[in-house]
């Protein structure tokens, strides 16, 4: 079992950041975040592995977010540009040791844990 503990969010206005901060009982070989807005599916926003510290980002977010891990910490921190109003959700931690390759890391059968969840809200 893998807890996870999620720090970060709040509410913010368009073109402020955000960094949020997951915190593992252990290392994984992946962990990611995913975020749920209102009426929505769950979505993948980004994603790095232990080892090599490959990253993986979500059309949406790139340029605008950085993934990164200290693996000292088991913590994965997601740091969040420029925020538009279209990001507001609830940002969701995971953390996975199954599969591997781009195709598990961007979804959410890759993740055998989840965080409880972290509200980002972004005001126009």
């Amino acid at each position: 079992q893998v807890q996870l503990v999620e720090s970060g969010g709040g509410l913010v206005q368009a073109g402020d950041s955000l960094r949020l901060s997951c915190a593992a009982s252990r290392r994984t070989v992946v962990m990611g975040w995913f975020r749920q807005a209102p009426g929505k599916e769950r979505e993948f926003v980004a994603a790095i592995t232990s080892s090599a510290g490959s990253t993986y980002y979500a059309d949406s977010v790139k340029g605008r977010f950085t993934i990164s891990r200290d693996n000292a910490k088991n913590t994965v921190y997601l740091q969040m540009n420029s925020l538009k109003p279209e990001d507001t959700a609830v940002y969701y931690c995971a953390a996975g040791d199954k599969g591997s390759g781009s195709y598990y890391y961007r979804r959410a059968i890759g993740y055998a844990y989840w965080g409880q969840g972290t509200q980002v809200t972004v005001s126009s």
